[in-house]
């Protein structure tokens, strides 16, 4: 075979595609999927010398697969990082990125605007272990500062944030917690691989919910930690391996393929959120629209700097609160009613009484999660027919 290109020498789209390939001997097209628990070994040496780590051999499928190594090296392409841990489930990235490090006696502070089961693990998990833990809301580079004057352990922070889409200043929040000692871990679903580079902005951490944009067709779960080869093989490895919050080889696989048409499909469901956004900010019924992409967001000028797109997903709110919420979801026709997000199909949901239902009245209050907010994660369906469809929605607001 002709020497290959360098791989990094491709563009953003190819190396989707090729970046981390591996094939066995046999020079499938597809990569391999290695459905196995366990491997054998050559020798009672060559056993000895991989559990010592004086041998690269693959030991067991819960320590590292064929399979799952592929989309490793793929998403630390695709991300800029040195070193990838994937794990069952975004939750399962986010609680293993956070308890890998901790202990009794640190400290750990978050952005206010988080995921509910992350704000779950913040608020009551954390503190059971001895942690203690801050909560700042995400603009407030005042209280970043308050909240950073002493030592922490880490930063956990999204942006643009779940579901209202506050968008946060990772650089000017690393430099912070840089200076406490901090490791930031920046959950980056909502903007995408393709769309934000949090390591670029300082951050030392980025975690994934594969289960959304990578996978993208609502079929597995899995999650992603990626960082700088110290962190993951010193502090992270150790505590995965030995918890067992591993990756199935063939959901490994499943996202291999879906990985390939990543950019496609992100790029088809920006631009159909763009036209989304567009359509509801005039729309009649409705009191007000958050989109990273248009200059009437919040934090647009913030937004332009840090990403390149407005991505997939679109913040609104209804007239009429929870009634008016759920007239306008059940008058939908097209678009489904689910809390998974970042998938081919459109997909709406009412925050406050599904995702984040478990934050207390004032908390959702002050995070902007009223009662009439809904969250739109919009699909690869046409746009057009996606408005004729939220316009059901609108009229059905009237016909209360």
């Amino acid at each position: 075979m002709t020497d290959q290109p360098d791989p990094k020498s491709f563009r953003p789209a190819t190396r989707l595609i090729n970046a981390g390939l591996e094939r066995t001997p046999y020079g499938e097209t597809s990569e391999a999927m290695f459905l196995t628990s366990g491997f054998v070994y050559d020798s009672a040496e060559q056993a000895e010398g991989t559990f010592t780590g004086d041998i690269s051999h693959y030991q067991y499928s819960r320590f590292g697969n064929p399979t799952t190594s592929n989309l490793e090296r793929r998403l630390c392409d695709l991300e800029g990082a040195e070193a990838c841990v994937l794990t069952a489930t975004g939750m399962g990235a986010v609680s293993s990125a956070l308890l890998a490090q901790v202990r009794a006696g640190d400290r750990v502070v978050a952005s206010r605007a988080l995921f509910g089961s992350c704000h779950w693990i913040v608020a009551e998990l954390l503190p059971r272990y001895g942690v203690e833990t801050n909560f700042v809301d995400g603009g407030d580079m005042a209280a970043w500062k308050e909240a950073l004057s002493k030592p922490t352990r880490a930063v956990l922070l999204e942006s643009p944030s779940n579901p209202m889409l506050d968008v946060l200043d990772i650089r000017m929040i690393c430099d912070l917690a840089h200076k406490a000692g901090a490791t930031v871990v920046v959950d980056n679903v909502f903007a995408t691989p393709l769309y934000q580079k949090p390591l670029e902005l300082g951050a030392d951490v980025v975690v994934y919910s594969c289960t959304k944009h990578i996978d993208g067709q609502g079929r597995v779960l899995g999650g992603a930690v990626l960082g700088n080869a110290k962190w993951i093989d010193e502090v992270l490895r150790p505590f995965t391996r030995n918890t067992g919050n591993s990756l199935s080889p063939f959901n490994a696989w499943v996202m291999l393929k879906s990985i390939e048409t990543l950019g496609l499909r992100v790029d088809a469901m920006t631009r159909n959120a763009a036209k989304v956004a567009d359509f509801l900010a005039d729309a009649p019924g409705i009191v007000r629209v958050f989109y990273p992409g248009r200059k009437d967001h919040p934090q647009y000028e913030l937004a332009k700097k840090q990403m390149s797109a407005g991505s997939t997903l679109v913040a609104f709110e209804v007239e009429g609160g929870k009634d008016g919420a759920f007239a306008f979801m059940n008058a939908l026709r097209l678009i489904s009613i689910s809390n998974n997000l970042g998938d081919a199909r459109s997909l709406v949901t009412h925050p406050a009484t599904t995702t984040h239902m478990k934050l207390a009245p004032e908390e959702r209050a002050r995070l902007g999660i009223t009662d009439g907010a809904i969250r739109f994660s919009v699909g690869l369906e046409d746009a057009d027919d996606l408005i004729d469809d939220l316009k059901r929605g609108i009229a059905a607001l009237g016909n209360r």
